[in-house]
């Protein structure tokens, strides 16, 4: 489940505001200068800590407590230890079905949870549901604690008597959506046919969390109680604090909330062995999919093995690592594949090895499947050298102290503590793996690979093709009589209501108040400037030994060429493959031996290169990025291979609907015509023509025209000072000198065409959903800063208790999420709705929509209580929005692009309680105009065509030829 906010990350799933920020593990020092050694792995295992303290209620609630005063928050982590292998025969995925139940309302806090979180501030915030745990979690400012507390406690000790059936048709019908939306995906099938071939019949990780559709229709009230009381006492859950809390405080306030709950029954464990397969299996299935996909896959022991360790480095060095062997061979050298993936997916009692292969189109597969093999009989007989698993390891602790700086979240340190007591009863099981990592030997990796990926293997190709019935049966979607993809109903239509369950009489608990939450200290922005005229903005975040950096130019997607679209995402994606001193793999081996990542990115706006490094490594680090940055080589061999995976890129693209990539790529031109530079793909990998056509010397003037030092500007966020960088920064950045060539320039500017509202439909055939995407131009730029418009939309879509939302997700049942944005572009702003819904209710979605939209615009505006969550929930949240360097990185960043003061963050919470509904309503009503939407949906024309009239928009056929 993934409840948190869509429309707050729909920027970046649409490439409107993705910074390199983040990246994913790649690059490190210059050539015309010696740096020190990386630091030692033992150095490295030696700064990650997690202290911590930990109790246990008379009722068997274990609680652990780390305290970190960095940030007035609290993450709250919550662990159940049940997931979809403790379900019988015949209630797949009833496991996640409960999860989305306790997110609506306990006894005494009825209604949507996520509102009553919004309400506080919360941060970080979802439940999950995996094979063997359901965690809810939520960051919320230190003032909130006790009312997130109670809403926690609520829903553990008082949840039955606030179930109702309307709820849990309601939600088996936004998850059965979810189940649809992830099948739509390309390689959607594929989890369901490994696990039936992985595994035996009965074995409890055999079927899918998600479940099928048969046993989520047959799931009754009566399921729900029972699974409540067997599986959500206290003494089957961790409750980890984290944050700006001591042991002392959390005992009593846990004591308060939690100590009256009384125990559920003794936990039952459900193991399940490793199994392996009697012989190799082969399995063949088709898919509307770019690219031919290889899968090896095996069955290896879960976390509490030493084994896992040494196997997931062994995985890293055959297909994991950016210098990988894989990589390295099937990828560089004989250019027969566009991507390569090796790793280890840990659960409790077992664990899934995977290596994919995506096939470079026009190869031929079962001779590229041959020759995967081959490398990895080599690779177990001869196994991976000393260099190979020093970087491997390298890259895993630098991903842990990385992901350590947050307190919750999906990486931070409630997580790590509470998976190792969940797990291993031993919450500091974090500090045994690393131990194992920084240990390993090129020994001891061969031995572990040889022993678990010497057995017989399962080989699975994904082609493609059409879907067939049988691959569509093993996701459970296929009725009796073979027909596929049926519409899924709350409850079967022709079977007899459930037998009502009698709930339990209501406790009544009083809600505690909110104490005083300070209004957001934003870290002092330092401001500099090298000798050559770069500027340099700095924040210090000292929480873990990392630095940040980001090098930003005014180019990004805008700056592209019209004739050849593609110009600026080729060239961005090939700054770390080759510069005139390294070759792409001593690029990929440098940053894995600092334990650093360089990535490129575009947004709309700029063109931005981020470095991740460690503090003991940050000066090599800096020169790799420097040269990475200055000296791009653009080698026509490389420029081949890069353009070979980007228009495999683009291909994949059209056959992605849940990513909104098909629709990213129509609507755009829709919009802001031919001659605006935003009318174009929003995805930024540009069109295959114009991928096609780029030459080398394109590249180079692209670079020289926008990557220069007179149109960058350096970003600097982590444990370091301004006094400190700016030497390091000199070094490497400030001799950089302009080129000759002309600083490139953007024209924005709009054609006269008309764009009326209209309905254009891709056909996707086989969808078991239909994408939604619409948008209009609001008269707003980012560069006006339109707060209150922004505020607006949280109200129409931008939130999980929006209009939108609560009407196609919560009311109807019809989509597993829905909203609208308003990307962070620098000139005219879209206003973006999106929907995937089922197919069966394309039209009547539509229709919804356009009505939600409409009223909010002219007879039912904002309400009071709208307009009080929103404020509360927009300025409680702001002191766990910078928790990280990453975070407050960006936000310097986007006050930068847009030209905002270094302290605007601090001046929201005056600007928010002066809004009035009536100040919210007249910015939305001025900005928009719901009757100009052009609406872009990708479905399966067969089904979705006839609905399509009711809607009372001329509808047209599109197509993506480029």
């Amino acid at each position: 489940m993934t409840l948190s906010s869509l429309s707050r990350r729909l920027p970046l799933l649409i490439g409107l505001s993705a910074i390199a920020l983040m990246p994913s593990l790649p690059a490190a020092a210059q050539a015309t200068a010696s740096s020190a050694a990386p630091a030692p792995l033992s150095s490295l295992v030696a700064k990650v800590d997690i202290p911590y303290e930990e109790f246990t209620l008379k009722n068997g609630l274990r609680v652990i407590v780390h305290t970190d005063r960095k940030a007035p928050v609290v993450a709250v982590s919550v662990w159940y230890h049940v997931g979809s292998r403790y379900e019988p025969a015949g209630k797949t995925g009833f496991a996640h079905l409960f999860e989305h139940l306790m997110f609506y309302g306990s006894e005494n806090a009825d209604g949507p949870f996520f509102g009553r979180l919004e309400d506080i501030g919360a941060t970080d915030w979802n439940g999950t549901t995996w094979f063997d745990r359901t965690n809810y979690f939520e960051t919320v400012p230190t003032g909130a604690l006790d009312r997130a507390l109670f809403l926690e406690s609520d829903r553990m000790g008082h949840l039955l008597g606030a179930v109702t059936q309307v709820k849990l048709d309601t939600q088996r019908g936004v998850v059965q959506n979810e189940k649809r939306m992830g099948e739509n995906e390309p390689y959607g099938l594929v989890e369901y046919a490994q696990l039936a071939a992985l595994m035996p019949e009965g074995h409890p990780y055999r079927h899918s969390t998600i479940g099928s559709m048969a046993d989520l229709n047959a799931a009754s009230l009566a399921d729900v109680q029972m699974w409540f009381k067997t599986h959500y006492g206290p003494n089957n859950a961790v409750l980890v604090l984290a944050g700006d809390i001591d042991a002392a405080t959390a005992k009593a306030k846990v004591e308060k909330w939690f100590g009256n709950i009384p125990a559920g029954p003794a936990p039952q464990d459900v193991d399940a062995s490793v199994p392996t397969l009697a012989k190799d299996a082969e399995v063949m299935m088709h898919d509307n999919v770019a690219a031919t996909r290889l899968y090896r896959n095996w069955v290896v022991p879960g976390v509490n093995s030493a084994d896992l360790p040494q196997l997931d480095l062994a995985l890293a060095v055959f297909g994991g690592l950016g210098s990988s062997r894989l990589d390295n061979a099937l990828v560089r050298d004989e250019k027969v594949a566009v991507g390569v993936k090796a790793s280890v997916q840990p659960f409790e009692k077992l664990s899934l090895a995977e290596i994919t292969v995506d096939v470079k189109p026009g190869v031929d597969p079962v001779a590229v499947g041959k020759r995967l093999d081959q490398l990895l009989a080599d690779y177990l007989t001869n196994g991976p050298s000393a260099d190979e698993v020093q970087r491997a390891a390298t890259r895993q602790l630098s991903g842990t102290i990385g992901g350590l700086e947050k307190v919750g979240g999906f990486t931070g340190k409630a997580v790590t503590l509470a998976e190792g007591a969940v797990y291993s009863d031993d919450p500091a099981k974090y500090k045994k793996d690393l131990a194992i990592y920084a240990a390993a030997t090129p020994q001891s990796v061969a031995a572990a690979a040889r022993k678990w990926l010497g057995r017989p293997v399962l080989r699975l190709t994904v082609a493609p093709g059409e879907r067939s019935a049988a691959d569509n049966a093993l996701a459970g979607n296929v009725k009796a009589e073979g027909a596929t993809h049926q519409p899924a109903h709350f409850r079967d239509p022709a079977a007899s209501a459930p037998a009502a369950a009698t709930p339990p009489t209501p406790t009544r608990i009083a809600e505690p108040p909110i104490e005083p939450v300070k209004d957001l200290d934003f870290p002092d922005v330092e401001h500099a400037t090298l000798k050559n005229g770069i500027p340099v903005v700095f924040a210090r975040r000292d929480a873990v030994p990392t630095v940040r950096v980001s090098v930003a130019f005014d180019a990004g997607n805008a700056a592209d060429d019209k004739a050849k679209l593609g110009t600026a995402g080729l060239t961005a994606a090939l700054l770390d493959e080759g510069t005139t001193t390294r070759s792409s793999i001593e690029i990929a081996e440098e940053q894995e031996r600092l334990g650093a990542a360089i990535s490129a990115a575009n947004s709309m706006d700029s063109t931005t290169v981020g470095l991740f490094a460690l503090k003991p490594n940050l000066d090599a680090s800096l020169g790799l990025l420097a040269d990475v940055i200055r000296n791009p080589a653009f080698r026509p061999e490389e420029v081949e291979r890069l353009r070979g995976q980007v228009l495999t890129r683009i291909a994949a693209e059209k056959t992605e609907p849940m990513a909104m990539a098909i629709a990213q790529r129509m609507l755009p031109p829709l919009l802001y015509g031919q001659a605006h530079p935003y009318g174009i793909p929003f995805t930024g990998s540009g069109t295959e023509s114009g991928v096609k056509a780029v030459t080398r010397a394109d590249l180079t003037a692209f670079h020289d025209a926008w990557m220069r030092p007179d149109n960058a500007t350096i970003f600097v966020a982590g444990d370091t000072t301004l006094a400190e960088m700016m030497p390091l920064l000199e070094k490497r950045f400030g001799d950089w000198k302009a080129p000759a060539a002309q600083k490139g320039t953007k024209l924005f500017r709009m054609d006269r065409m008309m764009r009326p509202s209209r309905i254009v439909l891709i056909d996707k055939p086989q969808s078991p959903q239909s994408l939604i995407l619409a948008g209009v131009l609001t008269n707003k730029a980012g560069t006006d800063n339109p707060v209150t418009l922004l505020t607006a939309n949280e109200v129409l879509g931008g939130s999980t208790t929006s209009r939108l939302t609560m009407d196609l997700r919560e009311t109807k049942g019809w989509a597993y999420g829905a909203g609208t944005a308003l990307p962070g572009v620098k000139e005219t702003i879209p206003l973006l709705v999106y929907a995937p819904v089922q197919t069966d209710k394309t039209g009547e979605s539509i229709i919804a929509a356009r009505q939600d939209v409409k009223d909010y615009l002219t007879t039912k505006g904002t309400t009071q209580a709208e307009r009080d969550q929103t404020i509360n929930s927009q300025i409680l949240s702001l002191p766990g929005s910078f928790e990280t360097s990453s975070e407050l990185l960006g936000a310097m960043m986007r006050n930068h692009l847009i030209g905002r003061p270094d302290d605007y963050y601090e001046t929201l919470p005056k600007t928010y309680r002066a809004m009035t509904p009536a100040d919210m309503d007249k910015a939305a009503r001025e900005s928009i105009n719901p009757d100009n939407l052009i609406w872009v949906v990708v479905g399966d024309v067969k089904q979705v065509r006839p609905q399509l009239d009711a809607v009372g928009l001329p509808v047209e056929m599109g197509t993506l030829a480029d």
